[in-house]
């Protein structure tokens, strides 16, 4: 694993989960990578096939559809709370499989030395729905859509 490879994942209250990596790009390519569909469908849901629906603004919508190997298909949406380009990112986020447990995201990118730590925090309601997604894999997909990202990163330089 190179240096910029390790996804650091932390639970700083009961109701959060903090995850952290840092990327070889500036943090304008990576923020970008977070604003369109055709980024998305490269990256999110571990690199798997994806179906993208968003209006990227604050108030916007999102949908996104991913096909896993496994035949399965898992739908996530939410809504775009706060959007500060190229620093910060907030929206809702729910698994449709799950209605009604919904949690906050917010993405804060920092550059420095032409390399960006993106550093998101998840807000959930509950500590069992924080530690149901702890529980449920999260750090491993979160690892692997990383990774994904990382790999588009490197195309755009």
């Amino acid at each position: 694993m190179s240096p910029t490879d390790d996804l650091v994942v932390t639970t700083p209250s009961d109701l959060e989960v903090r995850m952290s990596r840092v990327f070889d790009a500036p943090r304008d390519l990576v923020f970008a990578a977070h604003g369109k569909c055709e980024h998305i469908k490269r990256w999110w849901g571990r690199g798997n096939p994806l179906d993208c629906e968003m209006d990227f603004r604050p108030g916007g919508r999102y949908r996104f559809v991913e096909h896993a190997p496994d035949g399965e298909d898992y739908a996530f949406r939410g809504e775009y709370l706060e959007i500060v380009e190229p620093e910060k990112l907030s929206y809702t986020f729910e698994f449709e499989g799950m209605p009604g447990h919904v949690c906050v995201d917010t993405l804060v990118f920092e550059e420095h030395d032409g390399k960006t730590t993106l550093t998101s925090t998840t807000r959930f309601d509950s500590v069992e729905d924080r530690d149901g997604m702890i529980n449920s894999g999260m750090e491993e997909g979160a690892n692997e859509s990383m990774r994904a990202l990382d790999a588009l990163l490197a195309t755009w330089k």
